[in-house]
């Protein structure tokens, strides 16, 4: 039987990744041209592009300032993850009294949403001392509901039997979840890395309340600062996005494959 012919989709699949695209070809193009908008018609092709936006972005606020605030609160914020999120999607694969009832505990408190939990994270947050702190701005993202189940997903999804003669040889519980179970596991790994980056990279609300000093602000605080600075902000704004989108793509990027297998690990067992 023949088969048809695969380009047709190929060419679909490609007129498609192009129109998405396009914002991002715009918001970069934009950046280092810093022309209107709104013109039209638009110009395709950059018209005397430079890099004076990226320079005023630098330099104009302390950039590398919050940069580094983002990067410290990011990494906390994703090793707490990985550390909580690990333990407790490995304790929900056990069989114990009242689980049942946990697991109902964590899916509805998935359904408040975090502006209705800010008073009092904001209150435990000030009787810990931690305010316009870098574990203050991460406390509240040192561990998620949903990371949690993507871990008991894919620990699920490995054989009990392997676990079962982990056991036998003598091994602990937790060197078993470190030996067996996250090498087997990488898929919620990346899942976790991704998605709390992106969570954490972007809060603006809980810096916000939590920030008292300049110096503490993280990018999205940044941006907010450096809208009051610039008059003409078009090309510089586009240039801010630029950069702090660079980090999260990258890795997005990076980690894909890992990614996609990772929130569809629990579909499929053994």
């Amino acid at each position: 039987m023949r088969r048809a012919p695969t380009w047709p989709r190929h060419a679909i699949m490609l007129a498609v990744c192009l129109l998405m695209l396009v914002p991002f070809y715009w918001v970069i193009k934009t950046s280092l041209t810093g022309e209107n908008i709104y013109a039209w018609p638009p110009s395709i092709i950059p018209v005397n592009p430079h890099l004076f936006n990226y320079v005023d972005v630098w330099y104009l606020i302390p950039f590398p300032r919050y940069l580094l605030n983002s990067v410290i609160v990011t990494i906390m914020a994703i090793s707490g993850n990985l550390l909580f999120n690990t333990a407790a999607g490995y304790a929900l694969t056990k069989q114990f009294p009242g689980k049942r009832w946990i697991v109902l505990l964590l899916l509805s408190c998935m359904l408040i949403p975090f502006q209705a939990t800010i008073i009092p994270a904001y209150l435990i947050t000030s009787w810990l001392g931690v305010l316009n702190s870098w574990l203050g701005i991460a406390l509240p993202m040192l561990s998620t509901i949903i990371c949690i189940f993507i871990f008991k997903a894919s620990f699920e999804a490995v054989p009990r039997s392997l676990i079962d003669a982990a056991r036998v040889d003598g091994l602990s519980e937790w060197r078993i979840v470190v030996r067996i179970l996250l090498p087997l596991s990488k898929p919620a790994i990346a899942t976790n890395v991704i998605l709390n980056f992106i969570w954490s990279w972007n809060a603006f609300l809980w810096p916000l309340i939590v920030v008292r000093s300049p110096d503490m602000q993280t990018l999205p605080l940044g941006l907010a600062r450096f809208l009051s600075v610039m008059e003409d902000t078009t090309g510089a704004l586009f240039a801010f996005v630029v950069m702090v989108l660079v980090p999260g793509l990258t890795i997005f990027l990076m980690a894909q494959k890992e990614f996609i297998r990772g929130l569809t690990s629990g579909a499929t067992k053994g």
